[in-house]
């Protein structure tokens, strides 16, 4: 009931080595320094992509180049949905993502895939990796250990920090994920807060049916199954793990341990 086998449908996802199907979900977050400080990541132009300060125009970067968006003709359709569209005159640069003026890039370990979008007033912390067809929303905040998977949704003033997100994993808008993994096409609503620190000392438990867990974690957030959601002003406890299809009802407090897959917690 911990594994993540038993959460996630890793079969698309491009960082399937992170998981071990038979080990509970929270040791791909053990492993996911490790993993991410051994990927190799693209050299940026630090003349169109200055570290640590705003940028001062929109970049595209295609096929390994960063260009100046000036002379480009940009669509700024949804990301999600593959329809963002750069042209160079009546050449389309198909798979070119979009870094709009304003986003602040810290630390050069970033590696941005196809089709994704970076809006401005994001700060990005390497090492961070952003799928394909994703979208970075206006004043979003990646502190760092961040992975996406294709699809997924970093919303305006959403924080992440150390944590996964699989293919079509949303968090729109004023969130805060710790330590915590979003699985397929979770969606999280307006307000949702991952807390992933205890008020006492000590590292955190999960509660399931057989017992307390120690996670061996002094940080964990919350994990949720696939195909989750959770409704505006929502709020986990630390280690709380949601199985696949659960709903945490709006203005709600979710208590920590494991809850079965279809719960709904009210």
């Amino acid at each position: 009931m911990l594994s993540a086998r038993s959460l996630f449908d890793l079969s698309t996802f491009a960082h399937p080595d992170l998981f071990q199907a038979a080990q509970p979900a929270w040791a791909a977050l053990e492993r996911l320094k490790e993993y991410m400080n051994d990927f190799s990541y693209p050299q940026l132009n630090p003349t169109l992509v200055p570290e640590c300060v705003p940028l001062p125009r929109t970049v595209v970067l295609h096929q390994g180049q960063w260009l100046n968006a000036d002379r480009l003709r940009i669509e700024y359709n949804d990301a999600t949905k593959g329809t963002l569209r750069v042209w160079d005159g009546e050449k389309a640069l198909t798979g070119a993502s979009v870094v709009m003026a304003g986003t602040v890039l810290m630390g050069g370990q970033i590696q941005l895939g196809q089709g994704v979008l970076v809006e401005s007033g994001a700060l990005i912390k390497g090492p961070t990796i952003i799928g394909d067809w994703t979208e970075v929303r206006q004043g979003a905040y990646l502190r760092g250990y961040c992975l996406t998977g294709q699809g997924c949704v970093i919303g305006h003033t959403t924080e992440v920090k150390h944590s996964i997100f699989l293919n079509g994993a949303k968090a729109g808008h004023f969130a805060y994920l710790g330590d915590s993994i979003l699985g397929r096409e979770v969606n999280l609503g307006a307000g949702t807060k991952f807390a992933n620190l205890r008020f006492l000392s000590g590292t955190v438990s999960v509660r399931t049916p057989d017992g307390p867990v120690d996670s061996g974690r002094r940080k964990l957030g919350a994990i949720l199954g696939d195909l989750s959601q959770t409704g505006c002003n929502s709020v986990t406890n630390p280690g709380t793990i949601m199985g696949r299809g659960c709903l945490l009802m709006p203005n709600t407090t979710a208590p920590s341990g494991f809850h079965p897959p279809n719960s709904i917690l009210r």
